[in-house]
């Protein structure tokens, strides 16, 4: 079926309804088709299992314990960042605002 873009926005409920049940509906503009309306596959809510076999890697220590330099930073135990190199001595160095 093909309808131009006036009938398409004042007849959209019953083209989509047209859809819905199987058909395709091509949209134009002075009879030039310009897009076109195709029902929706329904979503698989069900992945396989082992899908991806083969395609991802997991380390052995995956979930081994963080080493305590890096572990620190997250507790703000030790600064892990260095000072930038136009910082002055006694003056906090300044942040720049993000945009």
């Amino acid at each position: 079926m093909k309808v131009n873009i006036h009938e398409a926005k004042t007849q959209l409920s019953r083209l989509l309804q047209r859809v819905a049940a199987g058909e395709e509906v091509t949209i134009a503009r002075a009879g030039v088709p310009v897009a076109k309306l195709i029902a929706v596959a329904p979503a698989n809510g069900k992945r396989p299992l082992g899908a991806m076999q083969g395609q991802i890697y997991i380390a052995d220590d995956f979930d081994a314990p963080l080493p305590d330099e890096i572990l620190a930073g997250f507790y703000r135990e030790k600064s892990l960042r260095k000072k930038p190199a136009h910082a002055k001595p006694g003056r906090p160095a300044r942040k720049r605002a993000r945009v």
